[in-house]
């Protein structure tokens, strides 16, 4: 995966996030995604898969994942941030995830009328439909070719014809990158980093 194209799609889904603190995990059971708890292993796995210590708490709450792409949010709300694709966590994603009522469908997600918000300033216009997305931020209608590539768009939507970098701070962290290298650095001290 181009690290410019995760970055450009991990800064949509953190431009839609709320900003809420003092969460702490208190249980696997209480860490619920796609309506099934986690259980610990799944938790560890989780840290592992994001770089974030095995000491660090996932915050408890019900959460939706689309395995496809990656993203993920609260219960009934828009996209909150992107991971890994294709991690075995929680049941199946649901239509009504997001709290559905847009009648735009993606990977099976009817997604949140704020992220229909954003990608109708992005492209102008956005049909109710049924549509595919991939964790690089390329997609198009189920069953159909690439038709849109969301990274670009975002890139050119911000007016720099590519990426120009950013830093953003997390419950987890602060996540951040330039369009060659990306990072993540846990409050605790340790950080990770990755370039093309």
């Amino acid at each position: 995966m181009r690290p410019q194209r995760f970055l450009v799609v991990l800064l949509f889904s953190l431009l839609l996030m709320p900003h809420g603190h003092g969460i702490t995990e208190k249980a696997a059971s209480e860490v619920i995604v796609n309506g099934k708890p986690l259980t610990e292993v799944q938790l560890a796995r989780l840290r592992q898969s994001v770089g974030v210590p095995a000491d660090s708490p996932i915050p408890a709450g019900r959460y939706w994942y689309d395995r496809i792409s990656g993203l993920w949010g609260k219960k009934g709300g828009p996209t909150q941030g992107q991971i890994l694709p294709g991690l075995d966590l929680g049941g199946p994603l649901r239509a009504d995830a997001s709290g559905g009522g847009t009648g735009v469908l993606i990977n099976g997600r009817e997604i949140h009328k704020d992220e229909v918000t954003y990608l109708r300033n992005l492209y102008g216009t956005v049909n109710p439909g049924r549509y595919w997305l991939n964790a690089q931020g390329i997609g198009g209608y189920e069953g159909g070719p690439p038709l849109f590539d969301l990274s670009a768009a975002a890139a050119a939507s911000a007016g720099t014809g590519g990426y120009s970098g950013y830093t953003r701070r997390t419950p987890f962290g602060s996540i951040g990158g330039d369009g060659n290298c990306s990072y993540y650095m846990h409050p605790g001290g340790s950080s990770v980093m990755t370039c093309d």
